[in-house]
């Protein structure tokens, strides 16, 4: 089984260390770029962009970088509920055509309830699923071609459409890959009946067993398949000492009062996936290690995906082979900050992987790799 790895845009901030302004940094276009061209070109397949108010829009966001990479693929979100399966099927169009085929789609059903409300969303958890399943139907027929010259009709509960067809067709056939999230019973049926990848966030693997095997179960009465993949953080060093270190200098400018208020925030929403999260830490610092070598102290401030998986490169790429041996073949990573933990992840377990680009594969660049000593002596070669 192949194994992809993507990495991930801050698009809602970046820092040295989490619930703090100390090492924080400025995330504009040309810091967005750096994390992207560095991922392109360290050999990610793809990134993730997040998506919601606390975020830069992910559609700018991508179609600003298509220029900018050459390989890497973005994984986009749509927003069932928030706009129209037209208006998205022609976004998804168009930016496939424009980046040679590079598109991946983030279906994201759920959320805070007062930021879809202001947004314009008025409905609650079962209605959403429902939408999001009469969206999909739309989203596919349509960019599959269904209904010919005539287009496509649907009339469902929600929506309704007439005679729907693009006329400039994505480049992935029949329609850019969908992969998409959730943890409630409604979350798993929608996977099962129209995703091509299910995401899980980063839980303990026996936890990441049940949702696959629960999924497939689905999936099969509806005659389909689905893959799987994972949202994780990642904490790597030369050592384990030194990861571990690491993980608890990222929180340690968090204090309790903060914590207590982010917790707080996360018990009001409606998701299933940000409870479980929440359940895994019980917003505690003493016992983060939630899974052997899988760390939940992101999630004490961050919501969505908070947890990480700290150790050396031998160690890391052992945790993830577990998650593989399940079905996992997508892993979506991130670091903080995201620019020095893409190379660092990249140079130290790339190689391990049997992915990435450590040495050139342009025949015509022979200079020396790594920096050269002194004047004229070159760098001795790894014996790894």
């Amino acid at each position: 089984m192949s194994l992809n790895v993507f990495w991930f845009l801050p698009t809602h901030g970046d820092s040295r260390y989490l619930g703090t302004t100390q090492g924080a940094r400025l995330v504009d276009h040309d810091y967005l770029k750096q994390v992207a061209v560095a991922a392109d070109t360290l050999g990610y397949d793809g990134v993730l962009i997040p998506t919601g108010r606390s975020c830069e829009d992910a559609w700018v966001v991508a179609s600003s970088l298509i220029d900018a990479t050459k390989k890497l693929k973005f994984l986009v979100a749509i927003r069932p509920g928030l706009s129209t399966p037209g208006l998205a099927v022609r976004m998804a169009a168009t930016f496939d055509r424009l980046s040679g085929g590079r598109l991946l789609v983030n279906v994201v059903t759920g959320g805070d309830q007062g930021e879809m409300e202001a947004d314009g969303l008025h409905a609650d958890h079962a209605e959403r699923y429902e939408i999001s399943s009469e969206f999909l139907h739309i989203w596919r027929a349509s960019l599959a071609g269904e209904g010919g010259a005539a287009g496509f009709d649907f009339d469902g509960k929600h929506l309704q459409v007439k005679g729907a067809k693009t006329l400039y067709p994505p480049i992935q056939k029949p329609y850019p890959p969908l992969y998409f999230g959730g943890s409630s019973p409604a979350a798993h049926e929608l996977a099962a009946e129209q995703v091509d990848v299910y995401l899980t966030w980063g839980e303990p693997p026996a936890a990441v067993a049940e949702k696959i095997a629960d999924i497939r179960t689905r999936a099969a009465k509806h005659g389909r398949t689905v893959r799987f993949g994972i949202r994780l953080h990642v904490i790597v060093r030369e050592t384990n000492d030194a990861a571990w270190k690491a993980a608890e200098e990222l929180i340690s400018h968090v204090d309790d009062d903060v914590i207590a208020r982010a917790q707080a925030s996360f018990g009001k929403m409606q998701s299933e996936g940000q409870r479980r999260m929440s359940a895994l830490h019980g917003g505690k610092r003493d016992k983060l290690e939630v899974s052997p070598n899988l760390w939940a102290g992101v999630g004490l401030v961050r919501g969505g995906a908070g947890t990480a998986l700290v150790g050396d490169p031998e160690t890391i790429v052992a945790r993830m082979q577990e998650y593989q041996a399940l079905g996992i073949e997508t892993f979506v990573l991130s670091g903080y900050p995201h620019l020095e933990e893409a190379y660092r992840f990249a140079e130290l377990v790339f190689p391990l992987l049997g992915k990435g680009k450590a040495k050139s594969s342009d025949p015509t660049l022979t200079g020396p790799f790594g920096e050269v000593i002194a004047i004229d002596i070159l760098p001795k070669a790894s014996q790894s």
